[in-house]
């Protein structure tokens, strides 16, 4: 299966409570929600098509207890994530939790790069990681992440956890697809090449 990472972000890289100024208050952040007044149906149906190429979900133990208090609580019908998310299999990245509440769900303890991969090597479509900031860079640094989806949202907010602030080899990326939505989010979709290039200027002739 191929590894694709969902994020939410600001402009400045911060990923921490895109949904509400209460979702995630981790580290005393107040400023949570910047993502819900840019929201549209155009980024609601780009969503909507990238979660039906998903074969399971990959989480970090925080999202995934995020996740599991929320998502079983939604119960409008005209929720077009609702359904696949509480029924598609969870794969949850943790040493401290022993079992789910969420079903499916399997818990992969031991070292993350190699449950991850061994679970990768599996036949499939695409296990997507949504939010689990840290696990998606942690995974991303050591190769692991085929495809990168990030929703860039108009706001800059100075403080809150960043998506990839890890060590690591750097990562070169291809943009696939581009596109901005009507209330001014930027979705963006890269594919993973390996370890990013470098080179010198050497003047505007080159690219002639």
């Amino acid at each position: 299966m191929k590894i694709a990472l969902t994020e939410f972000l600001t402009l400045d890289g911060v990923s921490q409570g895109p949904g509400s100024p209460e979702e995630d208050t981790g580290g005393g952040f107040t400023r949570g929600g910047w993502l819900v007044p840019h929201m549209d149906g155009t980024f609601v149906q780009r969503a909507s098509d990238w979660l039906d190429l998903a074969d399971g979900l990959l989480l970090g133990r925080r999202t995934y207890e995020a996740f599991a208090r929320d998502w079983p609580e939604i119960t409008d019908p005209a929720d077009p994530f609702t359904g696949r998310m509480n029924t598609l299999p969870k794969y949850v990245v943790t040493n401290t939790l022993t079992e789910g509440t969420w079903d499916p769900t399997t818990i992969l303890n031991g070292d993350p790069v190699h449950t991850v991969a061994e679970l990768k090597a599996r036949p499939g479509r695409e296990l997507q990681i949504h939010g689990s900031a840290r696990l998606g860079d942690s995974l991303l640094a050591a190769g692991l992440i085929d495809t990168l989806r990030l929703v860039i949202a108009p706001a800059v907010v100075r403080t809150g956890r960043r998506l990839l602030t890890g060590v690591g080899a750097p990562s070169g990326l291809r943009l696939l697809h581009h596109e901005a939505t009507p209330n001014g989010l930027l979705l963006l979709e890269y594919e993973v090449t390996g370890q990013a290039r470098q080179g010198a200027y050497e003047g505007v002739a080159a690219f002639a």
